[in-house]
């Protein structure tokens, strides 16, 4: 009896590894302290977020989950909890194929997941890491700006300004020389068309042919150049 139930054990393994082809996707992971919940994988497709597979979750916080990548995209992880409070419940990955691993918690969900296996999301967070302190500068400067001393002086007020200026002039060409300096890597056509499509599209058409072979082919590589095309 036990020779037979390791025969079955065996088939089921190799059926399962036959599943796995070089474009599969799995993202696994722990939720600390979770206890109860309903765990989705998501994605946008045809403008809709759609549920491309879902997990419900009872007493133990990890999951797993297998998913066949056409192209390194972004995907989601969504957390029903059963608190029915859908704030902080949302984790946004660049997902590819390979194994990538997920850990945060369940009160914390999408505040600094520990994010591992996927090197378009290490590019990804590189350049948010970056950008989020151009977007500190800014809000700084904004706050000041409501401060009564620069009220009624003009002169204080515009130099707030010109330093704002200034602020998103450099954050252009963080963007931009970001662009250049990582045409290998999928991430960087998706951040070219969410962070750079203001700028000068002669600069953003020098990213694009920056961009390597398989990147400029990708789903973002193709939506990049429909972009630039639109724009002549």
């Amino acid at each position: 009896m036990k020779r037979i139930l390791t025969i079955v054990v065996l088939i089921l393994a190799i059926a399962s590894c036959e599943k796995e082809t070089e474009n599969t996707m799995l993202v696994s992971g722990n939720i600390k302290g979770l206890k109860k919940g309903t765990l989705f994988l998501q994605q946008f497709k045809d403008s809709s977020l759609v549920v491309l597979d879902s997990l419900k979750i009872e007493g133990d916080g990890n999951f797993s989950f297998s998913q066949e990548v056409e192209n390194p995209d972004i995907f989601y992880l969504y957390l029903e909890k059963e608190d029915q409070n859908e704030v902080n419940d949302r984790i946004l990955f660049f997902g590819e194929p390979g194994q990538i691993t997920i850990n945060t918690s369940w009160n914390t969900f999408d505040l600094n997941p520990e994010i591992m296996g996927s090197k378009s999301h290490e590019t990804l967070s590189e350049f948010n890491e970056m950008l989020s302190k151009f977007n500190l500068k800014d809000l700084t400067l904004m706050q000041e700006a409501t401060q009564p001393k620069y009220q009624e002086n003009t002169e204080a007020l515009d130099s707030l300004q010109r330093l704002a200026d200034q602020n998103l002039l450099n954050r252009y060409r963080y963007v931009l020389n970001f662009g250049l300096n990582n045409g290998d890597s999928y991430a960087t056509p998706y951040i070219m068309i969410m962070e750079a499509q203001e700028a000068n599209p002669k600069y953003l058409d020098s990213v694009y042919r920056k961009l390597s072979p398989e990147v400029a082919a990708s789903k973002y590589g193709k939506a990049l150049q429909d972009f630039l095309k639109k724009q002549d």
